[in-house]
This record gives C-alpha cells, structure tokens and sequence, in this order.
C-alpha cells in the first residue's frame, strides 16, 4: 500500500496526498459501523435528496449525484451551502420531505451550521446525515444525539491538517458512496489508487515544467465537479499564481474556450463511461489543434501525453473520480513546489484562510422575501 508521497520536502499536503488508498479500508470502516443508523435514517420512502457544502466538499455533492440518482431511482440534488444561506426559499419550494446530506471536513464554516439550521425551519419533516472529518466540530456536536439525523465521523488522519482539502476529498466521497449502499470493492480501489501514485509526480513535474499560466480541466457528467475540485486545488496550492479553470467537455466550446494561450495547459477528465468519453475525446482532440500535443494532458487516456488511472471493473464514475482526482492533487502540489509557494501555508498573510473567515450570517425574516 501507498503510504507516503514520492514528492520533494516534507509537507503534510504532500503526506496527505499520499496516504489517500490507505484510509480507504478505514473510511468504509466507519461507514459500515453507521449504517444501520443511516439506513433507518433514510427511510423507504420517497424523499427529496439535497448534497451540501462549502468550496471542496460542495464538489462532492457534484460528484457523486448522478451516480447516487441512478442508484436509488430517486431525484438528487447537490446545492452548495453558501447557496442555501443566501437564497433558502430557493431551495424550500414545495412541502416534499428533505433528507438532508451535509459535507464537513471540519464542520466550522459558519455556512455549514447556518444552512442546516435554515433547512430544519423551513422544511418540516427534515432529516440529516452529516458525513464529516472532526466529531469535535461546529456542525457535529451541533447535530450528534438529534432525533432526525446520523453524523459519521471519518477517521482522523483524514481531518487533513494541510491547508487544501485532499484526503477529506476522497473520504467523503467514498463515505457518501457507501452510506447508500453503492457497491464499491475498496480493497481494489485502494490498489488502483496506489498504482495510481507511484507514477504520479513525474507526470505532474512535467505539467509543472511546463511552467503554465493557467490549467483547464475538463470532465463531463459527475467529473465535472472533479474538474471544479481540480481547478479550486490548483489556485489554491500556487497561491493564484496558476489560474485553474473549470468546464464540461460540451460546454467548454460555449464560450469559456476563449482562455486558451500559449500558456494553458488542458487536462482532460477522462470519463469510463463509453458515451460520455465520446465528447471527451472529441474536444481533447480539437485542444491538441488549438494547443499542440504537449500542452494536452488526457487523465485516464492512452495517447502519448496521456496520464494513465485504471480502474476497477464495475466502478461507477464518481467511484473513478477518487482515482483521478490524484493527479489533480499532484499536479497542483508540483506547481505549488515550482513557483516557491509553501503547500501548507499559501496564504502566509491570511488572504485565504483554511476555514473561512469573515461571514457574517444575516436573520433570515421571511416576510421580507418578495
């Protein structure tokens, strides 16, 4: 198993990375111990399913959506907290019953308690599952003995420490997977991640050499929130130095194409589903005529500028995600180390904090919306 990551310096980032498929067998631990709970949690009827969260763990609701719809025949929608606290009766439109489900990795953004708290006022019935990294958290200790809702909190050394969110990533979402019943084989996905590793930083030092202005990752269908994850980690690690920008493989021609220079590097998300990877391959093609070969990177590909991720058979897509997130994780980590920018602390001056900072919480009066 891959413990530790092949990288130059000490990090945790760089630690946090690494240790990602060893956590996997332990996160599908904790899950396992919680299912009962979640299974009477959720119920056999139908229920609306909201995924929640801030900046990284909102991505997981993106991720993992589609492959949570198709699995429980039922709607699943992922709308990030910050939505929620700033537009509540958006989201509360008619008197369906909300199983609420929220990502945490420390639980003390003040979106995090705050959407929760809206969602319990205005829609009766509700239920919550808080998938989350720090039992010690805001948002936890806020939910922990509630008669409407489980909290599963992850093993420690998934509370990354780091600035950027790497293994909370893949925890929760691997949780998120398991908590409703997804067939995952975590043993052969912790394998592949492992595999995936042991050739990671040589591919991302020739991204980072590359010396890029801008990083476009695109993925379609739930590795669009991977592109979304991958784009937020880039700008994080090298301090904005790097502008990581994110699309869909169709949607990237509709305009957001115009961020193309001599300068960008493309990554392509490459998905394992065989209609979607059509369009996939249609626009990685078109970026090697607009770009050159070497500024195109297709993760998941078998060109020559490919980064290969097998997968396990029978892996669903957001399944894939956490194998290919890798070498998004290590490609932002290389740029970080290129440009001089510590990983661990980007933001010395506290511009960007790693809990966010700065949020007020207004009342929200109902009468006053319109």
């Amino acid at each position: 198993m891959h413990n530790s990551g092949p990288w130059p310096g000490d990090s945790r980032t760089a630690r946090e990375i690494g240790q990602q498929p060893a956590t996997w067998t332990r996160v599908a631990d904790a899950v396992r111990r919680a299912r009962p709970e979640i299974a009477e949690l959720i119920g056999d009827e139908p229920r609306r399913i909201v995924l929640t969260g801030a900046g990284t763990s909102a991505f997981i609701g993106e991720v993992v959506a589609r492959d949570l719809a198709r699995h429980l025949g039922r709607p699943v929608e992922a709308i990030a907290t910050t939505e929620i606290v700033a537009d509540p009766t958006a989201v509360v439109v008619d008197d369906r019953p909300i199983l609420l489900v929220s990502f945490a990795r420390s639980g003390n953004s003040p979106e995090s308690s705050a959407a929760a708290d809206l969602l319990q006022r205005l829609a009766p019935g509700l239920r919550h599952l808080v998938i989350t990294c720090d039992p010690g958290g805001q948002l936890a200790r806020r939910w922990s003995g509630a008669e409407n809702a489980v909290v599963v909190a992850l093993p420690d050394e998934v509370n990354d420490r780091g600035f950027a969110m790497t293994s909370s990533f893949t925890g929760m979402t691997l949780a998120a997977l398991l908590a409703f019943g997804m067939d995952i084989d975590v043993e052969a996905l912790a394998e592949a991640g492992s595999a995936v590793l042991d050739g990671a930083f040589e591919h991302a030092s020739a991204i980072a050499g590359a010396k890029p202005s801008r990083l476009v990752f695109l993925g379609s269908g739930p590795l669009r929130g991977l592109a979304r994850e991958a784009a937020l980690k880039c700008l994080e690690l090298t301090r904005g130095e790097v502008v990581g920008l994110a699309e869909s493989a169709l949607g990237f021609r509709h305009g957001p194409k115009s961020v193309l220079d001599e300068r960008t590097i493309a990554v392509v998300f490459r998905s394992p589903d065989p209609h979607t990877r059509r369009y996939d391959d249609d626009i990685a093609g078109e970026l090697v005529q607009s770009l050159g070969e070497e500024r195109v990177v297709v993760v998941g590909g078998d060109g020559a500028r490919s980064w290969p991720v097998p997968a396990p058979p029978g892996l669903p897509v957001a399944g894939y995600a956490l194998l290919a997130v890798l070498a998004a994780q290590t490609t932002a980590l290389a740029c970080s180390l290129a440009l001089g920018v510590t990983p661990d602390n980007p933001f010395p001056g506290g511009e960007v904090n790693r809990v966010v900072q700065g949020v007020v919480i207004h009342e929200f009066v109902p009468s006053e919306v319109s």
